[in-house]
């Protein structure tokens, strides 16, 4: 049906087709697709089914089993289920498809609505063949892969703005292309690709993209958790074959599954501002997981007890008191002292290992007692050194030096000027500020590896080396310094993360809080 202008999608449209089912076709100024989907569709009623087999075949009896109708034919309310069976236009070479859900309705009216809603889908199409076709391919493929039709008002709007209805790429397509030209550093594609290659794909790699919704996240997460079950089920199978079946396999964590929902949010907000899908929220971006970051735990005097006795780490992030680190840096500055200063420098102002290995010479100005964070040092696959930006804008920053950490890195910049008289003309200028004695600049995995020695040598409870940078924001906010200058110190984007990560860990204002409640209680009942 179409409007008095011919056009079908005009306000006054209506769903129900003005057609006489039985009538004669008519043969004059109507397309045969025309034609079709006006008494096809309206021709659709719902009946019941039910999944009785017949005792002889074997075969599921369906529309036929007799119990479905009661003696005067109406249906029998206690039997089956509704159903409809709709047939759609063609398909793009003419062949015939029938619509038939393959779950039923508890209730007729159910099915009744659905069938409303394919007649209102299909009649905006009007006389257009092609649109007939589109909007064919979408209900089936919308009530195939989600369980329901197309929204209307969004086939509406695409229709009104000449957007495509068809076409939307599969996850597997789009994905494959995208990331292919997002604009990330190397090591950020890498592990998009991963998600990807691991997780996104074969679990949602056949959906279109336009129809991806938040139940499709949900059976992502929990397919990955039952992959996770069925892991540490053969990691523990008595049958050694089995065993060595899942060797070196590990499951995967809450924070990878933040991080791979986290990878399809991004890809789908840029097929949004790409204009390869319009008019559908992000369903990445509906579903919540629970915060994956564990919060520093100290290393109290009787935690360092138990785990001189047992062993046990308390935690996975763990920082050192003020006495410990203090008691590490005396250490490594006989034990490593080309590698003292940098850790000195990470431990006291937080900043990160890249961030730290990449610090510009020209960017370090001892008289002001502040260096700037512009530039950091990360590895390729293999490897291979590679400098890029800070890991946001707000890691671009100047961070102010304590007098202690201006003395060590005064006197580091004197023995490196040693390093180099010695050297000669075989220094190279890297214009790097922490460099090794050869004047070679540090690789982050070389850094990592003798920070570890250093703790297992030196006795000390461990930390990760990424755990300095939690001890410096503990340490300052101990000392009363206000949260967003710890953030700031830091390179944290919001002071959010500065708060939920660390509000766990400062001990002193929690005791200096408690101590104020004391007294102004004391005060009340002495008043």
């Amino acid at each position: 049906m179409t409007t008095a202008s011919g056009d079908p999608l005009g306000a006054n449209h209506s769903p129900r087709l003005s057609i006489s089912v039985g009538r004669p076709a008519v043969r004059v100024g109507i397309s045969a697709a025309a034609r079709w989907g006006a008494a096809d569709v309206a021709g659709a009623i719902p009946f019941k089914i039910c999944r009785c087999k017949d005792p002889d075949t074997g075969k599921a009896l369906s529309r036929r089993c007799p119990k479905l109708r009661r003696p005067n034919r109406s249906w029998n309310p206690g039997h089956g289920q509704w159903a409809y069976q709709l047939e759609l236009p063609p398909t793009k070479d003419g062949k015939r498809r029938q619509l038939r859900p393959s779950t039923g309705f508890v209730d007729r009216e159910d099915a009744q609505t659905e069938i409303d809603q394919a007649r209102l889908l299909i009649s905006l199409a009007g006389r257009n063949k092609q649109w007939l076709t589109q909007i064919g391919d979408l209900i089936q493929t919308g009530r195939r892969i989600n369980g329901v039709l197309p929204d209307v008002e969004t086939v509406r709007q695409r229709l009104r703005s000449g957007s495509p209805l068809t076409g939307a790429p599969t996850l597997t397509e789009y994905l494959t292309d995208w990331i292919k030209v997002v604009e990330v550093d190397d090591n950020t594609r890498r592990t998009y690709a991963s998600h990807i290659t691991v997780h996104l794909i074969p679990v949602l790699g056949d959906v279109p993209l336009d129809q991806l919704r938040p139940h499709h996240i949900y059976t992502l997460i929990r397919t990955i958790t039952d992959r996770n079950e069925e892991l540490l089920a053969k990691r523990n199978s008595p049958d050694p074959a089995v065993r060595r079946s899942v060797a070196g396999r590990r499951p995967t964590g809450a924070a990878t599954r933040s991080r791979v929902r986290a990878t399809l949010r991004k890809a789908f907000n840029d097929a949004l501002l790409h204009g390869i899908i319009a008019g559908v929220p992000n369903p990445a971006a509906l579903v919540k997981t629970a915060n994956p970051r564990s919060r520093p735990i100290v290393w109290e005097p009787e935690r360092v007890d138990r785990w001189q006795a047992t062993g046990d780490i308390p935690g996975p992030v763990m920082v050192w008191t003020d006495d410990l680190l203090a008691d590490f840096l005396d250490y490594t500055a006989a034990a490593a002292p080309d590698l003292h200063p940098m850790l000195h420098l990470m431990a006291y102002r937080g900043t990160r290992r890249g961030e730290a290995i990449g610090l510009l010479d020209a960017e370090v100005r001892l008289r002001k007692a502040e260096v700037g964070i512009v530039n950091q040092i990360a590895t390729h696959g293999g490897g291979r050194l590679h400098q890029k930006k800070p890991k946001s804008e707000a890691g671009n920053r100047d961070v102010v030096l304590d007098l202690d950490t201006v003395a060590v890195l005064t006197a580091y910049r004197t023995e490196r000027t040693r390093w180099q008289l010695a050297a000669g003309a075989a220094w190279p200028d890297t214009g790097l500020f922490f460099v090794r004695p050869d004047g070679q600049a540090w690789h982050p995995n070389s850094v990592t590896q003798r920070f570890r020695r250093l703790i297992r040598r030196g006795g000390f409870p461990p930390i990760r080396l990424h755990d300095l940078r939690h001890g410096a924001a503990t340490i300052a906010l101990e000392a009363g310094v206000d949260i967003k200058v710890v953030s700031e110190q830091l390179g944290h984007s919001t002071t959010t993360l500065t708060r939920d990560t660390y509000q766990s860990v400062t001990k002193n204002l929690h005791h200096e809080a408690a101590d104020a409640d004391r007294i102004r209680a004391k005060r009340r009942r002495a008043a």
